[in-house]
């Protein structure tokens, strides 16, 4: 199942480690079958605050995921980013081809009845 890389990164001045970083990430996710789906893009809000950008990495399953950034390779990089750009990073698995919201709204109204914790509460 596929899974996800998704940065919120705030602005930040030019900087030339910040042109190296971009110049070699694509390298390092390479070997785990990644590859960008939002990437220098300007994005659009719809709804409520989102200053900064967004980069969308896609990558095979949520192992992937996971190796690439615990990887040498990413981990070499890394700070030439987070020196000069805060950001939010999450890894996330993506749902089943045949996914239906429906089944996770049923859950979510009998953990309701129930009085129990709600999954998937999030959206």
């Amino acid at each position: 199942m596929t899974a996800y890389a998704i940065a919120h990164l705030r602005e930040a001045a030019p900087h030339p480690e910040i042109a190296d970083y971009i110049e070699r990430i694509g390298a390092t996710f390479a070997p785990y079958g990644g590859r960008f789906l939002v990437h220098a893009a300007q994005h659009e809000v719809v709804e409520g605050d989102w200053p900064g950008h967004v980069v969308v990495i896609g990558f095979p399953a949520i192992a992937e995921a996971r190796a690439w950034w615990d990887s040498p390779a990413y981990r070499e990089i890394a700070p030439l980013r987070s020196r000069h750009i805060e950001g939010d990073i999450v890894l996330v698995p993506g749902v089943p081809e045949a996914y239906d919201p429906t089944a996770t709204a049923r859950l979510m109204r009998e953990a309701l009845a129930a009085d129990a914790p709600v999954p998937g509460a999030g959206g």
